[in-house]
């Protein structure tokens, strides 16, 4: 079994984001390309995004800290710390409102 804090996590990838040109900054805890199951850590500074992309697969959003958009289409969903959002199945886009840092779960 492995143990890690997402709290710790968080806060390293919000320094490496801040440090990158692009403001974002992402780490696989767990799974990869090679298992059906992924866990992405990924930290966004204000204002920046994740464009509008296809999933690979059933998703969700788990928000650690901060506030974001999930934006698919014509709708969109506002994310705070602790809130849970379910992918949806379209193209789909992510803004950060705030710094935020949220685990990803994808399921291929």
């Amino acid at each position: 079994m492995d143990k890690l804090s997402l709290t710790a996590l968080a806060r390293q990838q919000l320094k490496l984001a801040a440090a990158s040109s692009s403001g974002r900054s992402s780490q696989t805890i767990f799974g990869g390309h090679a298992r059906h199951l992924r866990q992405t850590m990924v930290a966004l500074l204000a204002g920046h995004e994740l464009a509008e992309h296809d999933g690979p697969g059933e998703g969700s959003l788990q928000v650690l800290s901060g506030r974001l958009s999930l934006i698919a289409g014509d709708d969109s969903w506002k994310g705070s710390t602790g809130d849970y959002l379910v992918l949806p199945t379209v193209r789909h886009s992510v803004t950060a409102l705030e710094d935020v840092v949220f685990l990803l779960t994808v399921v291929k």
